[in-house]
């Protein structure tokens, strides 16, 4: 947490997605579930104010999160205020999404996924949600988005007319989240961008991925409704690194250059030789596997006071860290006026 006059907002994938619905919330409420102790731990020691988790799994009465909130109480820390809207991972199409000929897949769904809610998103707050004002962003078809990169062969739409017509362009969720600050309203430009691999020539995900990207800086433009001006902060997992692995770079370059946000370019300590210092997971079959996937974007009206990636490399930080996800919590601390 930081002191009275920063405020402090992370991102964090925790990779505590389960194979089934219900079953996250029966791992963290029998007690003793390594991982969910060790994210739980993990968030409690960086103490965010505003905290924003990927890959947890979603139910409509939010007992899942609700249970994850007690057990980071349980290690100090306590969140007042959850929001968590329904992802379009798992939601069923009734086509094929992928052009493989077969139905009912993971892939599908809306957005990747076994179950509906799997892998959500979640915001953990010590401060209140203006949850009528919340614009859940999630629904806007890909189709509609000013210059999209919809995938064709041969001519014709990929995987055909119809799929195109219905799939939204969020894999997981994309949010517009006000929060009641002491001091006024800050908005949470919240998303989950897909991988940009995993497809054919046709480079489906790799377009939608740079689409998801490309999509905040149409959102700021208003070309989907009144945007904020100030006091925003875009923050998420892109699944795209600048300069390293596949994937169209135009997406998250244009939106780190964006003249309306500053990239604070966290930096860990102790990086190992050779490793950029400003990565955000470590994939140990993906080569290069260090690479910045994660970001905290605050707007340019704020006063940025320190910024991180909590990357331990040592001692019990870093076996705890090991334990909880191969991808590591991005936090920015910003000056409150």
């Amino acid at each position: 947490m930081a002191d009275a006059d920063t405020l402090r907002v992370a991102t964090w994938n925790t990779e505590l997605s389960r194979d089934g619905p219900g079953l996250l919330l029966r791992d963290i409420l029998r007690g003793g579930d390594a991982q969910a102790d060790a994210v739980a731990q993990t968030i409690a020691g960086i103490a965010p104010d505003i905290v924003l988790l990927q890959n947890v799994d979603y139910d409509m009465e939010f007992r899942a999160l609700t249970a994850l909130r007690d057990l980071i109480a349980a290690q100090g820390l306590r969140y007042g205020h959850l929001y968590a809207g329904m992802p379009n991972t798992g939601m069923a199409t009734g086509l094929d999404m992928d052009g493989d000929g077969r139905l009912g897949e993971p892939e599908d769904a809306q957005g990747y996924g076994a179950f509906l809610g799997q892998g959500g998103m979640a915001i953990l707050s010590r401060y209140p949600v203006d949850i009528d004002a919340v614009q859940d962003l999630s629904g806007i078809l890909w189709r509609d988005v000013p210059q999209a990169l919809l995938p064709v062969v041969d001519g014709a739409p990929f995987p055909s007319a119809q799929a195109q017509n219905v799939l939204r362009l969020a894999d997981v969720a994309q949010w517009a989240v006000p929060i009641l600050h002491d001091t006024g309203r800050v908005t949470l430009l919240a998303f989950h961008a897909n991988a940009p691999v995993f497809d054919g020539p046709e480079d489906r995900n790799g377009r939608r991925n740079h689409d998801q990207l490309r999509f905040w800086q149409h959102y700021l433009d208003g070309a989907f409704g009144p945007a904020p001006e100030a006091r925003f902060v875009l923050l998420g997992h892109a699944n795209q690194d600048p300069n390293r692995s596949e994937g169209i770079k135009a997406g998250i370059k244009g939106l780190l250059s964006d003249p309306r946000v500053t990239d604070p370019v966290p930096l860990r300590g102790g990086a190992l030789p050779g490793t950029p210092p400003e990565a955000t997971v470590d994939w140990p079959r993906v080569t290069p596997s260090q690479m910045r996937v994660s970001y905290v974007l605050p707007s340019r009206d704020w006063d940025i006071i320190a910024s991180g990636v909590h990357w331990p490399m040592t001692g019990e930080g870093a076996r705890v860290s090991e334990l909880a996800s191969r991808h590591r919590m991005v936090w920015v601390d910003l000056r409150i006026d």
